[in-house]
């Protein structure tokens, strides 16, 4: 079953002169245009990788979400994708890297329980038909549903397509013959967090330096 709304959560940040994610025309691009002007577009939902004050990679959000801290001061854009959000009175450059300008001490132990982290943990995937669809396209659902006594906890809660989340209604799994789980739902830690992040950034070589693929240069 579609669980109650939960909070989003999100962090972010930025290092080189000139890489202004709100850089428009010679001007500094304000936070409710961009919120106004071009959130509604696809690009505002690819993964950005967020250091720490440190550089430490502490979390991967969303590029709206990246924008919003960066425009507030919070953060700065270290890498760019290359990409430009054009909308009626601006042009607004992608982060690819973004870096808080205060470090965060992360405690070490299981994230919060949120709609974004089960998400994330998820890969955005249907967790019992496996399609990938963007965060918008997916619900949440209680495997063992709450009119049956189901909680809203790491185990019972998992990344859903609106198809399978209607065919499954409030039936348990062992009661339908065609629907299965992909893999176990576990708590999301930080370990699992760090691991998700070298799989996205694998590809992406603006992440690459800050997820320490390279091998040290021996002593």
């Amino acid at each position: 079953m579609q669980s109650g709304k939960m909070r989003k959560q999100g962090l972010s940040g930025k290092r080189h002169a000139g890489h202004g994610a709100g850089h428009v025309s010679g001007r500094v691009t304000t936070e409710r245009e961009v919120r106004v002007g071009v959130f509604r577009q696809p690009a505002m939902q690819t993964p950005v990788l967020v250091l720490n004050a440190s550089y430490e990679p502490i979390n991967i959000c969303g590029a709206r979400r990246a924008l919003v801290l960066v425009l507030k001061g919070v953060a700065r854009t270290e890498e760019e994708q290359g990409a430009v959000l054009h909308a009626a009175r601006m042009r607004v450059a992608m982060p690819s890297v973004i870096r808080l300008l205060e470090y965060r001490r992360i405690p070490h132990q299981t994230r919060a329980l949120s709609r974004k982290n089960i998400l994330l943990r998820d890969r955005n995937s249907c967790q019992y038909c496996s399609v990938i669809l963007t965060a918008g396209e997916l619900t949440l659902d209680h495997v063992i549903p709450r009119s049956r006594g189901g909680l809203s906890t790491w185990e019972n809660l998992v990344a859903c397509c609106h198809n399978c989340n209607r065919r499954k209604g409030n039936q348990m799994l062992h009661e339908l013959t065609d629907m299965k789980l992909q893999r176990e739902p576990r708590p999301f830690s930080l370990h699992t967090s760090r691991h998700i992040m070298r799989m996205i950034g694998s590809a992406d070589a603006a992440w690459r330096k800050y997820l320490y693929f390279e091998a040290e240069p021996a002593a």
